[in-house]
């Protein structure tokens, strides 16, 4: 859902021909990109902490090369962001939230995001997805508990947060998720 969602943005946003751009996290950036491919590669077998750094070493470079010129004049659209780090590392892995929170307030200076949608779906309907991808990452064989454990994490960022999440069932029917996503950044802009 989540890439068929931003490109369902994206046709929007030059609908009505509003300045935007879109990368993805990991990648985005040429350099990114490189460390994408590292960190997604089937064989690579990272310690969490290393597997936090390369997040955070792409997000620097998106940073610099693409997010800090387009702030506040562009929209900018991102597959995953800060609050994935924290799902993934913190609530998926374990490592300490302080320090993730740390590295990130350091990077990113004064950028914030305005608003994030979170899609969710259920065991079931996750494994059958997962199962029609062509190919698979090393993010995508986790063990369920693993997955479990992130999309928890994410549910409680938003109840944090709830201003600025919208929860999108993602065991609904599509075109009524495309429905509230395009009405909900009617509202935003």
């Amino acid at each position: 859902g989540k890439s068929l969602h931003i490109k369902n943005v994206e046709k929007y946003l030059k609908k009505k021909q509003i300045k935007y751009i879109k990368l993805r996290e990991p990648g985005g950036s040429k350099n990114s990109e490189k460390i994408r491919n590292l960190i997604l590669k089937k064989s690579s077998n990272f310690n969490k902490l290393t597997d936090l750094f390369l997040y955070m070493a792409a997000r620097n470079e998106n940073y610099h090369s693409l997010l800090k010129k387009n702030y506040k004049k562009k929209i900018i659209l991102i597959d995953r962001f800060v609050d994935s780090t924290i799902a993934y590392q913190h609530y998926g892995f374990g490592v300490d939230l302080k320090f993730i929170n740390t590295i990130n307030s350091f990077l990113l200076k004064n950028f914030e995001v305005d608003f994030t949608f979170l899609n969710i779906v259920n065991k079931k309907n996750m494994v059958k997805r997962l199962k029609l991808r062509k190919s698979l990452n090393r993010y995508d064989t986790f063990n369920i508990r693993f997955y479990e454990k992130v999309q928890k994490g994410f549910l409680t960022l938003a109840k944090k947060n709830k201003k600025r999440y919208k929860i999108i069932d993602s065991n609904l029917d599509i075109n009524l998720n495309q429905d509230q996503v395009i009405q909900t950044i009617k509202k935003l802009i």
